[in-house]
């Protein structure tokens, strides 16, 4: 070989040598990435797959795979830990209440008692506590709802008949024709009215949805409304069972929709950045 033939080797040899480096330190970026994302429960972190050789598409592949089975084992814990706590929370309220009902009923039964100065506030304990248990009843009663009874069900039709309800409201929608997934229909209904409502209750009069499809094959609905946005302090605790921003609002719609969502494979989150005249977007993900 000429000495410019050796050039053009060692120049060939160089540039590998360098494309290799900068492919590799591009790849451990990206697995760098995929752990902090994870870390701090960014759940929706997606590594690209293009320019790459089959082997490490198929891992990178893996890694987004991986990403999403952990967002749906956290989900599904969260929604557990709730339950045993809640179960074991309304089980003590009921058992401290019912004496304290009991003995209040009794005294206001008594003659010594009856126009008093003690029955007035005996009668405001035990209205009290009357209105703590039917809560909590409530609240029981809702946790113990038959299970998910999937099938195969058109989405848009479904929105569609849940949006006829509302006719107050004005709907800015995108959605197809058709949109099949494997869905319990009532229950389905009752987490769309829950959003609805919510949105109503915060101000809302417009709504949007839109249906579109992850790469993963999974079915998403996106629902905005134009009330009043969550506070920034309360949008990582929405979810959690009797927390509620409102008033007169009891905390159980968002964190009962979310399980009846998850207990079918799919999720509910809310967005960090909203749709586009929508403060306020929830994100429905249907399984495959």
């Amino acid at each position: 070989m000429s000495p410019t033939d050796w050039t053009i080797l060692g120049i060939i040899v160089v540039a590998l040598v360098l494309w290799f480096w900068h492919h590799q330190r591009k790849l451990k970026h990206r697995a760098w990435l995929m752990q902090e994302a994870i870390h701090n429960r960014d759940f929706t972190l997606r590594l690209p797959t293009h320019f790459l050789f089959s082997g490490e598409r198929a891992l990178m592949q893996t890694l987004n795979q991986l990403g999403e089975h952990v967002r749906e084992q956290v989900n599904l814990g969260e929604v557990e830990s709730w339950e045993k706590l809640t179960r074991v929370l309304t089980h003590e309220i009921m058992n401290a209440t019912a004496p304290i009902a009991s003995i209040s009923q009794s005294m206001l039964n008594s003659p010594a008692i009856k126009e008093s100065g003690l029955e007035e506030g005996i009668l405001a304990i035990h209205n009290t506590v009357q209105h703590l248990n039917s809560f909590v009843d409530g609240y029981r009663k809702y946790s113990e709802l038959q299970k998910p009874k999937p099938q195969q069900v058109d989405l848009i039709e479904v929105i569609n008949e849940v949006q006829s309800l509302y006719q107050d409201l004005t709907w800015k929608n995108a959605l197809p024709e058709s949109a099949m997934i494997e869905t319990d229909p009532n229950l389905l209904r009752q987490i769309l009215i829950n959003l609805i409502k919510n949105a109503i209750e915060a101000g809302a009069k417009t709504m949007g949805m839109e249906c579109s499809r992850s790469k993963e094959g999974r079915t998403l609905l996106y629902v905005g409304n134009d009330g009043a946005p969550i506070p920034a302090e309360a949008r990582s605790s929405i979810f959690i069972p009797f927390f509620t921003t409102k008033r007169q609002g009891n905390g159980i719609g968002l964190s009962l929709s979310r399980r009846l969502l998850t207990l079918q494979g799919g999720m509910m989150s809310l967005l960090d950045i909203p749709r586009q005249g929508f403060p306020t977007t929830f994100l429905l993900e249907f399984p495959v």
